[in-house]
């Protein structure tokens, strides 16, 4: 910071009795002139800033990349079934009546959005329409296959409250057999979990990458300016006066680096858009991108921002202790 540029000069003229301004004008003077003097500062070496920004903008896209990936992940297997429908078949001695009271029970339970009888005229039409299988039913004297009904579990049932409405199906009286997909479902709840646990710790490593890359700068740029800082100290400057430069320095880094990265995020979300639409006219429309929420797009520049400044404010008293 230039030294004819700098408000302290008016500051250490009240020591002489000549001139003192009120503390809270000149604290917020120096402010104002802190922000602006290291906002000029970055923008006068464009290069190293875009470099230093760029790598923040990755490190913060990284994480937000991998949660919208997780978030698409999760709709797929939404998509392709997680809630998928159970098969209760009944004994072939229960008659449509009880078939329909069976349902009627089922339809009552807590975990339960639908239930549909299948009758064992409908089971021998669908085998009937397979290839293979309708020169053999011709051969049979009697339809031999059972009542069976399909089970669907409610959108927001977890795989534990499935799995108690299986249990709880199979001890029925009337029922022979159940078909569920219970375990690839406790499958891919699990690796939805361990996806999350990853990106959380991804987070939070890549924000210490962010507190060393401005720590790093800063550190730099204050040894580049050591006499400087030294003859600020000698005039009579405190060491908040003579870091605050250097920690809006880190504000701007963390702004700039985290607007970057939700333009990285929204390319990427941009990049999927058209995959997954042609995805999801293969599964009728069920599946749709999951996009990221405008609340946390806003809260990343501002998260950002903050890692900035304490990366400065950490590196900035610890070099300014050594010099003084």
């Amino acid at each position: 910071m230039p030294l004819n540029e700098n408000p302290l000069l008016s500051e250490t003229h009240g020591r002489g009795g000549r001139h003192r301004p009120r503390p809270v004008a000149s604290w917020r003077e120096h402010h104002g002139w802190s922000a602006a003097a290291s906002l000029r500062r970055l923008m006068s070496r464009p290069v190293g800033t875009l470099l230093t920004v760029a790598v923040m903008a990755i490190a913060l896209a990284l994480p937000l990349t991998f949660y919208l990936l997780l978030g698409n992940v999760q709709k797929m297997g939404e998509a392709l079934g997680q809630n998928q429908t159970i098969s209760v078949f009944l004994q072939p001695s229960q008659s449509a009546s009880s078939a329909d009271l069976m349902a009627k029970k089922l339809r009552d339970h807590a975990s339960v959005a639908a239930v549909t009888v299948k009758t064992p005229q409908q089971g021998m039409d669908e085998l009937a329409k397979m290839q293979g299988f309708s020169g053999a039913l011709h051969t049979l004297d009697a339809n031999p296959l059972p009542y069976v009904l399909e089970v669907l579990p409610k959108p927001d049932a977890t795989a534990d409250s499935v799995d108690s409405l299986v249990t709880d199906v199979r001890g029925m009286q009337g029922v022979d057999q159940v078909q569920d997909g219970g375990t690839w479902r406790q499958r891919l709840e699990a690796l939805l979990g361990v996806g999350e646990r990853a990106v959380l710790i991804l987070a939070v490593l890549l924000a210490v990458a962010v507190l060393l890359v401005v720590g790093n700068t800063v550190r730099v740029d204050i040894s580049s300016r050591s006499e400087e800082i030294g003859v600020l100290m000698l005039v009579g400057a405190s060491r908040a006066f003579v870091r605050r430069p250097y920690l809006y320095a880190g504000i701007w880094y963390g702004l700039f680096g985290g607007l970057l990265a939700v333009g990285f995020a929204v390319l990427v979300e941009w990049a999927l858009a058209e995959p997954v639409a042609r995805l999801g006219q293969v599964y009728a429309g069920k599946l749709q991108i999951n996009v990221l929420p405008v609340w946390l797009l806003a809260a990343v520049p501002v998260a950002s921002a903050v890692l900035g400044w304490l990366g400065a404010r950490l590196v900035s008293a610890w070099q300014l202790r050594k010099a003084a």
